[in-house]
């Protein structure tokens, strides 16, 4: 063939795709409502995976997503992934994993979407300005509990794919999708599935795309990392019952007194993480690295605003951001046995649990990190000489992520973003844990692309959690731009 010709193909196509996308985003413009509506549908659904009393509530979410499905006519399967084993060694049922497949033309690019639709847990004495499970919009925000973490998104794939069946437009990609509902708790049983499905369901996949994640400011992000999170229980037990403190204290070694000392040593003022080993085992900062963060669209006084705190750990950008993305920190989230209930209380707790955990970054490996921290605990704790028991648990143990933003899928996701956008991404990675990253890394060997329609400001895990009408549209077309995208690289490829 002749490069006149070849020429002349490849601007109709171009032409094509272009007419296709006005008329999809318009579509899309046109049916904001029902899109709203189907998130109020979901949001009102208590997922919460942290609660085994909402496990009917999280069964009825993967049927819910399953039938949706279903009715646009996908291939869908809600795949069994076994029990999970409670603390006091009872079992429960896990949620179903929903799989779905549109399309299967060897001759197209596969990709498969992962999202999913359990939620952190949320009540309205806890801060809300709303019900959080009754969607509320208030100034184009649409404010409930997985709004944006992860339900507006995963409906936003789903939409994207019905608004080319809807206009009768081939898709031009093969799409699937995975969709679970145990994220918030570590994807239980879903590794598993992984591996068991690696030669079948994920076999002719090309490319995952993930989108549980948000953008660092106005501007669009696409986002190449992420950091891992091991999750620790820290129980120390001492006398057989609860105590009163003016009958008994002073005469007992107490539980809260040690838990308190040896969390203490884990960390000092100005976050230097302090138990051996785990600051050696970071990969260093690269001046490629440091380039990228001095580029980045990050307002530091924004930031502080927006937490509502008027000092932060460090006070130029560059530093925040490394310390964000790709460092280690230590968190101490709350302690289970110690009295919280307004008014007072003199007890002395019998046995409390502190539950802390431990962002990992590259090169940190969580099976090591769990030797480190259990053994320095019992170090510090066997220094006070105290009776009472210390018991170290890690019951997350997930790794961190990490992609080469210069690949042609994050070339593809540039030139979605300039489309529905007019502007280019950020580059950026992500504090929090998206577990599965990894495994689909590991595993599938495949190309993974975390692109993120959340706001930078949409709370998520906090109260007033909520996902913007804007974001939630516009991320729809540009899922639909990423699909067109994504199609060209096997061609230009070949």
């Amino acid at each position: 063939m002749n490069l006149p010709v070849v020429s002349v193909i490849l601007l109709v196509v171009s032409t094509v795709h272009a007419f296709q996308y006005t008329e999809l985003a318009q579509y899309i413009d046109s049916h904001q409502e029902e899109y709203v509506e189907a998130l109020r549908d979901w949001v009102a659904i208590e997922s919460d995976s942290s609660n085994v009393q909402k496990r009917p509530e999280l069964h009825r979410m993967m049927e819910m997503t399953a039938q949706k499905l279903r009715l646009m006519g996908g291939t869908v399967e809600l795949v069994d992934i076994g029990e999970q084993e409670l603390p006091d060694g009872q079992t429960v049922t896990l949620p179903k994993v929903v799989t779905a497949q549109f399309g299967n033309d060897p001759s197209k690019v596969t990709v498969c979407v992962y999202g999913h639709v359990d939620v952190q847990p949320a009540k309205l004495e806890d801060g809300w300005a709303t019900e959080p499970y009754n969607l509320t919009d208030i100034n184009g925000n649409l404010y409930g509990r997985g709004a944006s973490d992860n339900k507006a998104p995963v409906l936003a794939w789903i939409h994207a794919v019905g608004a080319y069946q809807a206009l009768n437009m081939e898709l031009p990609v093969n799409v699937k999708y995975v969709i679970e509902g145990m994220e918030e708790t570590g994807s239980n049983g879903l590794d598993a599935m992984i591996l068991a499905q690696r030669d079948t369901f994920f076999s002719d996949v090309d490319y995952i795309i993930i989108s549980d994640c948000s953008w660092l400011s106005r501007r669009p992000a696409l986002t190449y990392g992420t950091r891992g999170n091991c999750y620790f229980f820290a129980e120390v037990e001492g006398p057989k019952q609860d105590l009163h403190s003016g009958v008994y204290g002073g005469t007992v070694i107490e539980p809260m007194t040690d838990l308190i000392g040896i969390l203490d040593t884990m960390i000092n003022p100005s976050g230097k993480i302090l138990i051996p080993g785990i600051r050696e085992a970071v990969a260093p900062l690269s001046d490629e690295e440091w380039k990228m963060y001095q580029d980045i669209e990050f307002d530091v006084e924004n930031y502080k605003s927006k937490i509502g705190v008027s000092h932060l750990m460090y006070t130029n950008k560059v530093d925040l951001l490394a310390h964000l993305w790709r460092y280690p920190t230590v968190t101490i989230h709350g302690i289970e046995g110690a009295f919280s209930d307004r008014g007072t209380k003199t007890v002395i707790p019998a046995k409390v649990i502190a539950k802390f955990s431990i962002r990992q970054v590259p090169n940190m490996d969580p099976a090591m990190v769990k030797k480190q921290v259990t053994d320095y605990l019992h170090s510090v704790f066997a220094k006070r000489k105290s009776p009472n028991k210390l018991k170290v648990t890690m019951v997350i143990g997930a790794k961190p992520w990490l992609a080469d933003p210069q690949q042609a899928l994050y070339e593809a996701g540039k030139a979605a973003v300039r489309r529905v956008f007019d502007m280019e991404p950020d580059l950026i990675r992500e504090g929090g844990t998206i577990p599965i990253a990894k495994t689909f890394q590991d595993v599938t060997g495949k190309s993974i692309i975390m692109m993120p329609i959340g706001g930078f400001d949409d709370g998520l895990h906090s109260q007033n959690e909520k996902m913007s009408r804007y974001n939630y549209i516009e991320g729809t077309k540009l899922f639909i731009a990423y699909l067109n995208e994504v199609s060209k690289i096997q061609k230009t490829s070949v």
